[in-house]
């Protein structure tokens, strides 16, 4: 087994989202605009809202792609045209096909928006191939006390598992491509060495301490601004090294779709007439709407 070396190092950009919380994002930006399959990741936060102050993503469409949102702090409710609602406390992620199309609603729950807090959490999305953009939609809500979280041996590395397979454990959820998405929790100067297949894109983001990463041991910044390490399929492990702080890393991993992508705002397809057919179809109706009575 070898181990993966970086390849770059791209520190995350700090911008607003929805109805204007703050998000730290390595990409898409003006220099990265996606990591196959991969389209965009945000770190939502953290921000301490005051009661009655917290804000979300009201109704929008997405069509072609997959969101996954992975929430560590705060309270989030989702709505959509198909009639389901869900709810997210610390720990637990939806991940939402949105295939051929639906409107949703992203907003602080009213429990979280009276009370105040701290809100904390991730958004990736997901491209999906050609032969799947126009799947029905559906979702997937796993709680917190159903994705494993596993300890190493020596006790210095924990990691909950919310898509593939880490240190024996697995997730139980079903992806439509291979994907590998860990949050691993590093005491200081702890180590995971993790097997990736040099087949799959393979990034780690640090979002809180200090790391260093794969062959060469490459040195992130402190996780305080945010940094995505892109790897190298050089090798078929990746070795993450927190330093005296401990660190907080997504590791993420997947099968690259190599085919065209024509984006625009909230649609993800092959061609600019899949998108122009998106548009017409959104702006018709054929999305449906958020009804007003749900949740």
């Amino acid at each position: 087994m070898t181990q993966r070396s970086v390849s770059e190092v791209v520190p995350a950009t700090r911008t607003l989202e929805g109805g204007g919380f703050p998000v730290r994002r390595p990409f898409p930006t003006g220099t990265l605009a996606l990591v196959d399959p991969f389209l965009l990741l945000d770190e939502m936060g953290p921000v301490d809202w005051e009661p009655g102050e917290a804000i979300g993503a009201p109704d929008h469409p997405h069509r072609g792609f997959e969101t996954v949102t992975y929430l560590l702090a705060g309270g989030a409710q989702h709505k959509d045209s198909h009639g389901h609602v869900g709810k997210m406390g610390p720990g637990d992620v939806q991940w939402m096909t949105a295939g051929a199309g639906v409107v949703h609603s992203e907003l602080p729950t009213r429990e979280f928006q009276a009370r105040g807090g701290r809100m904390h959490g991730f958004q990736l999305w997901v491209n999906l191939p050609a032969a799947k953009k126009m799947m029905p939609p559906r979702y997937q809500e796993i709680s917190a006390d159903k994705s494993p979280v596993v300890t190493s041996s020596d006790g210095l590395a924990k990691v909950r598992v919310i898509a593939g397979e880490a240190l024996g454990a697995r997730a139980s959820l079903q992806t439509e491509i291979p994907l590998v998405y860990l949050h691993v929790s590093l005491q200081p100067w702890g180590t995971l060495t993790q097997p990736v297949s040099p087949e799959l894109t393979a990034m780690g983001y640090l979002f809180e301490g200090s790391a260093r990463f794969g062959e060469g041991s490459r040195a992130a910044r402190d996780g305080t601004e945010g940094d995505l390490a892109l790897f190298s399929a050089d090798g078929d492990t990746i070795q993450l090294t927190a330093g005296h702080l401990g660190a907080e890393i997504l590791l993420l991993a997947g099968q690259p779709l190599r085919e065209p992508v024509a984006r625009y705002g909230p649609f993800v397809m092959n061609t600019s007439d899949e998108i122009r057919q998106a548009f017409a179809d959104y702006q018709s109706g054929g999305f449906g709407r958020i009804p007003a009575t749900l949740g």
